[in-house]
């Protein structure tokens, strides 16, 4: 267990995770500016790109590069940067930090270490394309990317087919088509929302069914990284696809014996483990047991 006390004004290392705009440039925070001027290092993705911000927002912080393709060797260096008390900022090349990102194993890094880490909040292509989707937002879940591969695609998209929540996914543009065929297949003709090119000048968001956009998609040259929003599945559907329970083809006996007989426990907490899994009176699944053994 280890507990972070954030800002204790103390001089010590840190990583924060600063997001930047996924498009608009208004978007950058004064409170990102001024983070990441006054940090040690700044950790981008790509260093080109964080440049050009950098330049906008005349932040002049030494920038190094933090990838997929040098994390392993790059990593280590920036934790030694941080144990040694500098202040490391982490960006990625548009909205927050380690989201379907290579900075989240070093986020996890300085976290086992117990290491100072700090987050601000900002832009983000994901929630910002939910909260403007229509689509339920009481609860949803993040998929992020899924596999190129056909096959384990349509896995992929099985696994969330009962979740009752609505379903993010990211998808580049000249996959679109191929990921929206396979989620007709899987989830049939619920309600869905392409967002692209959020907070861009083309902003686009296509709203209808699974089907309406699968073929929207074969039909369209689609531009720019996109939302994908799956509306989560009924409780009709999600009754159907709940994994049945080991002991539904036993009786209230068999079940209490199975634990005194293949487990060992004592019938007293085999009948009360049963009938707590059955949902049932203790008393019922009592009688039950001894009628049957004492026959």
């Amino acid at each position: 267990m280890h507990e972070q006390q954030s800002y204790r004004g103390e001089e010590r290392g840190m990583l924060t995770l600063v997001p930047t705009p996924i498009g608009n440039l208004e978007d950058m925070t004064y409170r990102a500016v001024s983070v990441l001027q006054a940090a040690d290092v700044i950790a981008a993705e790509d260093t080109r790109h964080t440049k050009k911000l950098c330049h906008a927002f005349e932040i002049q912080t030494p920038l190094i590069s933090y990838h997929e393709h040098n994390m392993h060797t790059r990593g280590p260096e920036l934790l030694e940067r941080i144990r040694s008390g500098e202040h490391v900022a982490l960006v990625s090349d548009a909205g927050t930090p380690a989201i379907s990102d290579p900075g989240a194993r070093l986020t996890q890094e300085a976290k086992a270490e117990q290491l100072t880490v700090t987050a601000l909040p900002g832009a983000n292509a994901a929630l910002t394309a939910l909260t403007a989707s229509g689509l339920p937002t009481e609860a949803f879940l993040f998929a992020g990317f899924v596999s190129r591969q056909k096959k384990k695609r349509i896995e992929e998209l099985e696994q969330w087919k009962p979740v009752q929540a609505t379903l993010l996914f990211y998808e580049s543009p000249h996959r679109v088509a191929a990921f929206l065929q396979a989620a007709l297949e899987v989830y049939g003709t619920r309600r869905a929302v392409i967002a692209r090119e959020m907070t861009k000048q083309y902003e686009t968001i296509i709203s209808g069914t699974i089907e309406e956009l699968a073929a929207w998609s074969g039909d369209t040259e689609i531009r720019g990284e996109c939302v994908v929003l799956i509306e989560g599945a009924d409780d009709e559907t999600a009754a159907s696809l709940e994994p049945s329970a080991w002991w539904e083809e036993l009786t209230p006996a068999a079940h209490a014996a199975h634990y005194v007989e293949k487990e060992g426990m004592k019938p007293k907490d085999a009948v009360k483990l049963a009938a707590k899994e059955r949902g049932v009176p203790k008393r019922d699944v009592y009688q039950a047991y001894h009628v049957d053994t004492d026959d």
